[in-house]
């Protein structure tokens, strides 16, 4: 095998004359006529054709939340007031906090209101993995073991000293846990400026938004929220009394972008263009949950996609020197076909058919079919909603979808999409009888035909029944727990057990893992915003290193790839944050590769 490095364009970041038309045809300053665009009229949702048993992968997920050690359950702090933050429940992290090479689990939770109490009191929850699946709760020794109203988590090195770090969103603020590397973590949130403002935070995401080689912190914001504000609103189910109310009878907020300078966060919200107002009272817009970030068009410059709830969606283009443009309604992703707001919660990036195709998931509310917005060019940053002519539309309309992601669940290099499902209220089902409070969870394969039959609705017959029994599914995350090349999955639930699900078969097939480290210097060491291409025959699968995603969650850092039954890789080609490739070529199936940008293969 080899390492390569390729020299970079110069200048880095080309603008081309189709990228240029683009523009110019988003601003309407341009009088000739755009090129041909896909665009789906809006229809029902169609049900695909069955696909028989005997074709279908036979991976299985079996809980092994028990076994492994695993013992968290989610507190929301509820005793009647029906208080809406008690419905959202959190998020999860995969991450290796202790450098040991294995996959270590982060569990966000909340907390009693003010006035009220918890024996023992609800904190973070920590567990340390022994490198084959088992999980030592480490929270107390930590230092995680702190009481508040957690929401969502992002995992990156902010300081470049080569240990993760960790943000917790929360009702009220954030909080910024350094690693000092020897299993501790420290709260750093005031000296180092990234507490954020006095609202609900909900999901964050790290990333290197102007290429200075430290990652900055995007924080979603959700509504304009306080208990009183809650309270006095008559929020009533039929016969049945006080109801959880809708985002929609409260105000919108604002998005926070911290930008990393040294070490220590500069709030550019409003300088660098992520706080999006009404057109007309000027009122915060957003009520932001799920954020993923992607270099869409591919110019070098990480964009930002945001599922709003309720609201129109969001994707921040990263013009450079510190500043985004809104274009969600001119790229085809803010509403649903018939030009709609739908209730977003978790979203996620992929080259979902291993060609120049994008794609962007975003999981909705419940009789909301999930939103799959493809481009065939990303460079022309133009989406069309093709969710059913992919097969997503049936399937994935009744539920209440959160934590979503891509992931290859059965390595025969196709991406595959889970979702995490449950309602809000848990007496829906005596006001809608076609609604559960406890959702199972879905499981779409990517078969690789065209069309409607692309997405695959597996159950359990084929995938066991640990992963579909039903629960007030909200996070979701994935890592390999136990080193056998399969993706495992935890799924968080609201105000109660979180499972652990492990993968059983999917190594039937070929794979690798890729684990990069940028030279924490032109890229972030964590090389977050990495561009990976793997190509295998005449097939090259696609990926960029971004661990937030899903919903309020964060999965595990190293890239995974299926190969099918290939025994080698002819090509990876590794673009870090920097501009600089590399190329490895001719690698065994079946190997974690570790990839630094100074030293290279290691």
């Amino acid at each position: 095998m080899t390492y390569r490095p390729i020299p970079s364009p110069s200048p880095r970041r080309l603008l081309t004359p189709a990228l240029v038309a683009a523009l110019a045809l988003a601003a309407g300053g341009c009088s000739r006529a755009p090129e041909p665009t896909t665009v789906a009229a809006a229809v029902a949702p169609t049900r695909p054709k069955v696909v028989e048993p005997a074709s279908l992968p036979t991976v299985k997920f079996v809980d092994v939340t028990k076994e492994s050690g695993v013992d968290f359950t989610h507190f929301n702090g509820a005793r009647g007031e029906k208080l809406l933050p008690e419905t959202m429940g959190s998020g999860a992290a995969f991450l290796d906090y202790d450098g040991d090479g294995d996959q270590d689990l982060l569990l966000v939770n909340s907390s009693p209101w003010p006035g009220d109490q918890a024996d023992p009191a609800p904190t973070q929850r920590l567990y340390r993995n022994d490198g084959r699946g088992k999980f030592e709760d480490v929270t107390r020794v930590s230092g995680l073991d702190k009481t508040f109203y957690g929401q969502g988590v992002a995992v990156g090195d902010y300081d470049n000293d080569g240990h993760p770090d960790v943000y917790i969103t929360a009702v009220g603020r954030g909080h910024l846990f350094r690693n000092d590397g020897k299993g501790k973590f420290e709260d750093v949130s005031e000296a180092a400026n990234a507490r954020g403002p006095n609202g609900w935070l909900s999901g964050a995401a790290f990333f290197d938004m102007d290429n200075d080689g430290d990652l900055d912190l995007f924080v979603c914001n959700y509504i304009t929220w306080t208990p009183d504000i809650d309270k006095v609103q008559g929020f009533q189910l039929t016969g049945l009394g006080r109801a959880y109310g809708p985002p929609t009878s409260f105000n919108g907020s604002l998005c926070v972008l911290l930008r990393n300078d040294g070490g220590r966060f500069t709030d550019v919200s409003e300088d660098s263009g992520v706080q999006v107002r009404t057109p007309d009272l000027k009122a915060p817009l957003g009520k932001s949950l799920g954020v993923a970030p992607f270099d869409v068009d591919g110019d070098g410059l990480v964009d930002v996609a945001v599922a709003n709830d309720t609201v129109q969606n969001f994707l921040f283009h990263n013009k450079g020197g510190g500043k985004f443009e809104e274009i969600a309604l001119l790229s085809g992703v803010a509403f649903d076909q018939s030009g709609s707001p739908r209730g977003g919660m978790g979203c996620d990036w992929a080259y979902f058919l291993d060609d120049d195709r994008l794609g962007l998931a975003i999981g909705n509310f419940a009789n909301e079919m999930t939103a799959l917005y493809v481009t065939d060019q990303p460079s022309s940053l133009q989406f069309s909603d093709l969710a059913n002519l992919y097969g997503l539309g049936a399937a994935t309309q009744p539920p209440l979808k959160f934590g979503l992601f891509f992931f290859d669940y059965d390595l025969d290099g196709r991406l595959d999409l889970l979702s995490a499902n449950g309602h809000l209220e848990p007496d829906i089902s005596k006001v809608q009888a076609s609604e559960a409070y406890e959702q199972s969870a879905q499981l779409l394969w990517n078969s690789g035909r065209p069309g409607r039959e692309l997405y695959v609705n597996i159950d359990a017959q084929s995938a066991g029944p640990d992963l579909f029994k039903p629960m007030v599914g909200r996070g979701s995350a994935y890592a390999d727990i136990d080193g056998d090349g399969d993706l495992d999955v935890v799924l968080t639930a609201n105000n109660a057990p979180a499972r652990l699900l492990r993968n059983d078969g999917g190594n039937a097939n070929r794979w690798v893992r890729l684990e990069l480290t940028g030279d924490g210097k032109a890229s972030n060491r964590d090389a977050i915003g990495s561009k990976v291409a793997v190509k295998v025959g005449d097939k090259t699968s696609r990926r960029q290193l971004f661990p937030a995603k899903s919903y309020l969650s964060s999965v595990e850092h190293p890239l995974t790839f299926g190969l099918g039954q290939a025994e080698k890789v002819d090509e990876i080609t590794i673009t870090w944050p920097s501009g600089k490739v590399v190329r490895l070529e001719n690698l065994d199936a079946g190997r974690t590769y570790h990839v630094d940008e100074i030293s290279g293969l290691r």
